[in-house]
């Protein structure tokens, strides 16, 4: 699928860049970053026709175009996990290939400007490279594994808790502050230390050197936590979409009138209308509200 997508887009001299590929040596990655940086930012409209242009007529130069313009944003994005030990090259590579499947996905009519929804791609596919360039989470990790392995070391520092061989009490208060399993903590930690390098291992020679896995960025919301809350609204969006369009027509309209527009209508502006009483127009909406949501509720849950 991936190499199907790295095909989508035409490769000649000028549009290169636009390849999930990545960079070999700091000069390259310098040469890289310069020549993105001189691609014009597209406008709103301008973003709007290119991207109608491809999901309609699969035009190959406005999907370039498109995204061609938001390489940059792959880069901003790289930048903030250039300190989980995967070249920055790599990352930037992996998040192009985001910034393509994004362009494979979206549809430019839902009203969502386009670097709003690449980014949750983008940073899908850098997550996935960090956790794939780690051995120890190569194999059956789950999202709780996921994110102790990217948070263990500030739970720790939060806690005061100094030891890397935590006892069952210290255990306890990291999977509390996680919100995970205590036996998740205890296996990521156990695979963590038995990594051949270890984070724990101090940066310099002398004892009072910090370790690595300290030293990591973490003033940001964890990567886990972003990811997953992208891809629960992305879910949301999905059930509302398909819930809404099983309602009756004359039902849709209301809730939609009434709960889904800015502003909403009145309840006399759809008694009109619909040449009905203005209760009448609330009970239909109070209705087909309750059915939506009982709908959406039974299948996320199910």
């Amino acid at each position: 699928m991936k190499k199907q997508i790295k095909n989508t887009l035409p490769a000649n001299p000028n549009t290169s860049i636009v390849a999930a590929r990545g960079v070999s040596d700091e000069n390259g990655l310098a040469q890289y970053i310069q020549t993105i940086q001189k691609i014009p930012i597209l406008t709103a409209e301008q973003e709007y026709e290119y991207a109608t242009q491809w999901v309609k007529n699969q035009d190959n130069v406005a999907a370039e175009k498109l995204v061609a313009s938001h390489l940059r944003l792959v880069v901003s994005v790289a930048y903030d996990f250039k300190n989980y030990g995967v070249p920055l090259g790599e990352l930037i590579a992996s998040g192009n290939m985001g910034l393509m499947q994004a362009l494979q996905k979206f549809d430019p009519e839902k009203g969502f400007r386009f670097s709003t929804y690449a980014m949750f791609w983008i940073k899908a596919e850098i997550y996935e490279t960090i956790l794939n360039n780690w051995s120890i989470v190569k194999i059956g990790t789950s999202a709780n594994q996921k994110r102790v392995f990217f948070n263990l070391a500030r739970a720790k520092r939060a806690l005061g808790i100094m030891d890397n061989n935590m006892s069952d009490d210290q255990t306890r208060q990291v999977a509390e502050y996680l919100s995970v399993p205590e036996s998740e903590v205890k296996r990521m930690a156990t695979r963590i230390s038995a990594r051949d390098v270890s984070l724990n291992a101090p940066m310099k020679s002398d004892e009072e050197s910090t370790d690595i896995l300290s030293n990591m960025s973490d003033g940001r919301e964890s990567i886990a936590d972003t990811v997953e809350k992208m891809e629960t609204r992305r879910r949301g969006y999905e059930l509302l979409k398909k819930h809404l369009a099983a309602l009756p027509e004359r039902d849709r309209e209301i809730l939609r009138a009434r709960r889904l527009t800015e502003p909403a209508l009145t309840l006399e502006a759809l008694a009109q209308k619909y040449n009905i009483s203005r209760e009448r127009v609330r009970q239909i909406e109070e209705r087909a509200y309750a059915k939506l949501r009982d709908a959406i509720l039974k299948e996320s849950q199910g």
